[in-house]
């Protein structure tokens, strides 16, 4: 499920929104209200429950083979995403939905020392029509040629990530297991 051109998607469990409305949301470390949205290439950081702990990682110009290999795998694409075994029931049964949204209320948002990783709007916004289902989100996975992880932990996996020269992105990593024990 990507945007087409002139839009931008809102992934949700919730199949009746009719209108988005700028929020601050608890987790964020924004104080603005905005709409939330991805663009195309951010669209897979959402092919999961809502509140499904993630640790995604992907090649970039300046990413080294090394890295590559040692993390994504040698010949195993450009993206790998990764999730703990007790959350793999939720992602195979999940009813996420998306909402296409116009992109021209939305700018990109980014951290000072990051590339945008979503887009937002601070007015309200109508969809374009329907939400529509996403489906088989293992499939949407596949059919992208990203590599999906299920791992016993995140934290070994995502410490990895941070100190690589990979892009990547953590999402509701509050809800992953607690960190394994130092041996």
């Amino acid at each position: 499920m990507r945007p087409r051109p002139g839009e931008v998607l809102h992934f949700s469990e919730d199949p009746t929104i009719a209108r988005f409305v700028p929020h601050v949301a608890p987790t964020s470390r924004e104080a603005e209200a905005y709409v939330w949205a991805v663009d195309g290439d951010r669209a897979p950081d959402y092919w999961f429950p809502r509140q499904c702990p993630r640790a995604m990682a992907w090649v970039t110009g300046r990413t080294s083979d090394v890295d590559r290999d040692r993390i994504v795998g040698a010949g195993s694409g450009v993206r790998v995403h990764a999730i703990e075994y007790g959350w793999l029931e939720a992602l195979r049964t999940a009813r996420l939905y998306a909402y296409r949204l116009p992109a021209a209320p939305f700018r990109p948002i980014a951290s000072p020392d990051s590339q945008p990783h979503a887009m937002v709007a601070t007015e309200p916004v109508e969809p374009l029509g329907p939400a529509e289902e996403v489906g088989d989100l293992l499939a949407c996975h596949e059919a992208a040629g990203i590599q999906l992880r299920v791992l016993d932990n995140l934290w070994p996996f995502w410490d990895q990530v941070v100190e690589s020269t990979l892009g990547f992105s953590g999402i509701r990593l509050r809800n992953a297991k607690p960190r394994p024990a130092a041996r």
